[in-house]
C-alpha cells in the first residue's frame, strides 16, 4: 500500500462537476493498493497516518498530529501511485491491484481511518474521473508505503 499525505488547510475532490468530498484544515490522502496488501498494511497504515506528527505545538515544532489538533481526513483512491516508468514513456500501473481488489481495500482502509480519527473520513468516487483541490499548508507532503515503512 502507498500513499501521498499532504497536509492541507483545505482539501475537496469533485465529480462532474459536483464536490463529492471535501475537508477543512487536515490531511489529504492519496491511496494506491496492489494485490499482496492485507489488512495488516491497512491497519498499520491508517495508525501511521493518524499519528503523524505533522502540526506546529505551542512552539512552531511539528509535534501534533491530526487527531491532536482536530483535523480532518480526506481520502482519495489513486492507483497511479503504482506506476512503473523503467521501460518507455508510458507508465504501467501493472503493480496495481484490479478494481474489484482495490475497491473493497480502500473501503476498509477509510473505515479504519474513520475509527482511528473518531469521525468520519470523506472520500471521491472510487473509479471515477475525480478533479482534486487543495490548500497544500506549508507545504507539507509525504510518501509513505506500507512495504518498505522506514
Amino acid at each position: 500500500m502507498r500513499v501521498v499525505v499532504q497536509r492541507v488547510r483545505a482539501a475537496s475532490v469533485a465529480v462532474d462537476g459536483d464536490i463529492v468530498g471535501k475537508t477543512g484544515p487536515g490531511l489529504l490522502v492519496l491511496a494506491g493498493f496492489e494485490e499482496a496488501d492485507t489488512e495488516t498494511d491497512l491497519d498499520w497504515m491508517a495508525g501511521k497516518i493518524i499519528r503523524l506528527r505533522l502540526f506546529a505545538d505551542e512552539n512552531g515544532v511539528m509535534n501534533r498530529s491530526v487527531l491532536d489538533v482536530g483535523g480532518e481526513v480526506l481520502a482519495v483512491s489513486q492507483f497511479t501511485l503504482y506506476a512503473s516508468v523503467k521501460k518507455g514513456n508510458r507508465p504501467s500501473w501493472s503493480r496495481a491491484a484490479r478494481g474489484e481488489v482495490s475497491q473493497p481495500l480502500f473501503e476498509r482502509f477509510v473505515a479504519k481511518l474513520s475509527v482511528e480519527l473518531g469521525k468520519a473520513v470523506p472520500t471521491g468516487v472510487f473509479g471515477a474521473d475525480m478533479q482534486v483541490s487543495l490548500i497544500n499548508d506549508g507545504p507539507v507532503t509525504l510518501c509513505i508505503d506500507s512495504k518498505a515503512p522506514d
